[in-house]
């Protein structure tokens, strides 16, 4: 069977995405994101899924440090919606609650339900290892934020479902391989994910996607970060619809290439239906 490594324990958002997608992969549990880039690299594992984005709390720390130097490349993207239960021992109620355990992410998108109970959150490493440490307490008082799959790994009773602040809560997740796989072009919408560094010149950003606009390619993202913390470079993480064979981006890409110092690919695949929705 082959194996997809996550970040998280048994019950997180990251194995319930890969369940969704990769229903006949085993879900390789990893500790932190240098452990499931350790994973891939080692053989223990033939893929990776990585959260990258959520619509709520933005870009998912880390990450956009440790992908360029990963030895990754996305390979595929997929949606999943958030959805948050509040659990604890069976026969605890929201009266005996006094803490609430979760990732600092899940903290921070469910602070309608922490206030109302009048919570004190407690960050854990991730959601369904809040749930577990809950379990383990065996504290009636303890509650934890987690996926509902956490309650029926851990033995927990869901209290309240769904008390994520908003509706539209959602993470993107990106499949990375140790290998460069392309999705080929005229095959229905791509998405092309980059990097690059700017010269220390003025207006060098706006000379370096000037080609983007004259060429009629759509930029769906652009972050920025420091590089090994020098203030004067910075990285770019980008991403624009269309396949680097299409003439247009084919064109404004060589055009990047003469106001920036280094471009590197990490990624060329199928665009997930979700961003047509």
């Amino acid at each position: 069977m082959p194996r997809i490594a996550y970040q998280g324990e048994p019950g997180a958002n990251s194995h319930i995405v890969c369940k969704q997608h990769y229903p006949d992969w085993e879900p390789v549990p990893c500790a932190s994101f240098e452990d499931v880039f350790a994973a891939v690299h080692n053989g223990d594992a033939e893929l990776a899924m990585i959260p990258i984005d959520n619509s709520l709390a933005g870009r998912v720390a880390d990450i956009h440090h440790l992908l360029p130097e990963s030895g990754t490349y996305i390979v595929a993207e997929h949606f999943l919606r958030i959805q948050f239960a509040l659990m604890a021992l069976p026969g605890a109620t929201t009266d005996t609650l006094e803490t609430v355990h979760s990732h600092v992410h899940a903290l921070g998108q469910c602070r309608k339900v922490i206030r109302e109970l009048g919570l004190t959150p407690v960050i854990s490493g991730d959601t369904a290892g809040s749930a577990r440490e809950v379990a383990e307490a065996g504290d009636p008082r303890m509650a934890a934020l987690a996926p509902p799959l956490a309650a029926e790994i851990y033995g927990l009773e869901i209290l309240r479902e769904d008390v994520e602040d908003e509706d539209h809560n959602t993470t993107r997740f990106v499949v990375l391989s140790p290998e460069m796989v392309t999705a080929p072009a005229g095959n229905g919408p791509v998405v092309t994910s980059f990097v690059f560094n700017v010269r220390n010149l003025p207006s060098a950003l706006y000379k370096a996607l000037g080609g983007f606009a004259t060429n009629g390619i759509n930029m769906t993202k652009l972050e920025s970060y420091m590089v090994a913390g020098e203030f004067t470079a910075t990285q770019f993480l980008a991403e624009v619809d269309g396949h680097p064979d299409d003439p247009g981006l084919k064109r404004a890409l060589e055009e990047l290439a003469f106001f920036t110092t280094d471009i590197k690919v990490l990624g060329v695949y199928p665009a997930d239906p979700f961003r047509a929705r």
